[in-house]
């Protein structure tokens, strides 16, 4: 049985190795999972809401062990990785709070007090088994999304974490059991891709959830349906933008923008990954997001001062590198930043990078980058910053900074993302439906509706 290996992306030593699962591995996982599904789903909702609890408690009291695999796997900072677990938590619980509610039957008036009178219901059913593949960057909140509400939709789950941060996985499947879950309710599994694909179109497999690259995502959908039509939700890039209108706080614009693309090293699906500036505050603007921009920390993740990690993945700075010299290539002017780095001799970072004079055919205006890097571009109306804004082919988030609120919500109205953001961005709502639209996915996880995707309709027709 082969081993998957991870590195530390700040001393490039090895962080953890977990063994990959084989075919007969596999098997005995899915067959439990339907085993503890078929009983789970005849669980009140009370009962599924008191284990998620339990489950919260314990990977809390697991916070510094969770935390620092974190930050050895994928270089989150250590301080960002502890609010990690705490945004986890905070997520589960207003789930576990609304799940009665979002769960509960639709009751319709009856038709009628002369014979014959009929009940009319719609109830929410769980599908059986959720199999998700959660991604790197937010190991927990990617995960918890999906590992919570199915649980308490009467699901069982196998959890496929990424290969970047399988440890996350087992936290997850430690904690139920801890929590005292049947066996086989939420079990971990490492595996290949290839194998991946083989479990979303096992007929075991009752629907699929995939957060990732726009690439990963065409593969995991056409795998889930190559021989069957199970639901499968996608929630994948985005090349996300902020406006900045004229009537701006700039001060605030800049310090939520530039925190917007640095954050967890530009390393979000919903990090803004390009802003369109009103030219009479151009200039401020770029002044202030460059003083900025210069602050940031890089070094060791788990020093309490870095406050910019190293690249997760092995092949990203040679990538944000080649998007950059593109720019440049083509007039851009980098004003601080540009290239990979290393602090003392270790660690692969890329430096937090500002760009100007960027058109917007450029890859670094068009393709995700995923790094510290924030292009700026100058524009004379709302109307051509919702143009460029709409120019893209994903649609995830996008952010609009002004003191206008009808502003706000006319630009809203034409914007082609799945969430709006006024005088903020790069943040969720566990009380909102996360979802994009174009290539940034289908389906949609958090808020009562989140819950719609775990569950499939069924109709009650009585006559009485």
């Amino acid at each position: 049985m082969a081993d998957l290996l991870v590195d530390d992306p700040y001393s490039l030593t090895e962080a953890t190795r977990v063994p990959l699962a084989d075919g007969a591995a596999v098997d005995r996982t899915l067959d439990a999972a339907r085993a503890a599904a078929r009983s789970w789903a005849r669980s009140p909702v009370d009962e599924r809401v008191a284990l998620c609890l339990r489950a919260v408690d314990a990977m809390e009291a697991a916070r510094e062990a969770i935390a620092t695999d974190i930050t050895h796997m994928m270089g989150k900072p250590l301080r960002q990785a502890r609010n990690e677990v705490g945004g986890m938590a905070k997520r589960a619980r207003y789930l576990a709070g609304i799940a009665a509610e979002a769960l509960a039957d639709t009751v319709l008036d009856e038709t009628g007090h002369e014979a014959p009178r009929r009940e009319r219901r719609i109830v929410r059913e769980p599908h059986g088994v959720v199999f998700d593949l959660p991604a790197w960057n937010y190991p927990l909140l990617t995960a918890v999304n999906v590992v919570v509400p199915a649980v308490l939709a009467g699901n069982a789950v196998v959890l496929k974490h990424s290969p970047r941060s399988p440890l996350c996985g087992e936290h997850f499947a430690r904690a139920f059991t801890e929590a005292g879950a049947p066996p086989g309710l939420v079990q971990a599994l490492h595996c290949d891709h290839p194998t991946s694909e083989r479990i979303a179109g096992d007929h075991r497999i009752d629907h699929v959830t995939f957060t990732g690259s726009v690439y990963g995502g065409h593969r995991i959908y056409a795998a889930a349906a190559a021989h069957r039509f199970v639901e499968v939700g996608l929630e994948l890039g985005g090349k996300d933008a902020a406006y900045v209108a004229a009537d701006a706080d700039l001060a605030q614009a800049v310090d939520g923008i530039v925190d917007g693309a640095c954050y967890n090293a530009g390393q979000s699906c919903c990090a803004v990954e390009r802003v369109y500036v009103h030219r009479s505050v151009y200039d401020r603007f770029v002044e202030a997001a460059l003083v900025q921009m210069r602050a940031y920390v890089l070094g060791d993740p788990m020093a309490e001062g870095t406050t910019l990690g190293p690249m997760a993945q092995p092949t990203q700075p040679a990538f944000i590198q080649a998007q950059v010299r593109q720019a440049v290539a083509a007039g851009a002017r980098v004003l601080c930043g540009g290239g990979p780095t290393s602090v003392e001799g270790k660690g692969r970072f890329f430096e937090p990078t500002l760009l100007v004079d960027v058109v917007q055919a450029l890859d670094v205006l068009r393709v995700e980058t995923f790094g510290p890097v924030l292009p700026v571009v100058a524009v004379d109306s709302d109307e051509e910053a919702l143009r460029l804004i709409n120019h893209s082919d994903l649609g995830l988030t996008a952010s609009v900074w002004t003191r206008d609120r009808e502003r706000a919500a006319r630009l809203a109205r034409e914007l082609e993302v799945g969430t709006v953001y006024m005088n903020q961005c790069d943040s969720l709502d566990p009380a909102l439906p996360w979802t994009g639209v174009k290539d940034s996915g289908k389906g949609s996880t958090l808020s009562a509706l989140g819950f719609l995707h775990l569950t499939r309709p069924k109709a009650y027709s009585f006559r009485l």
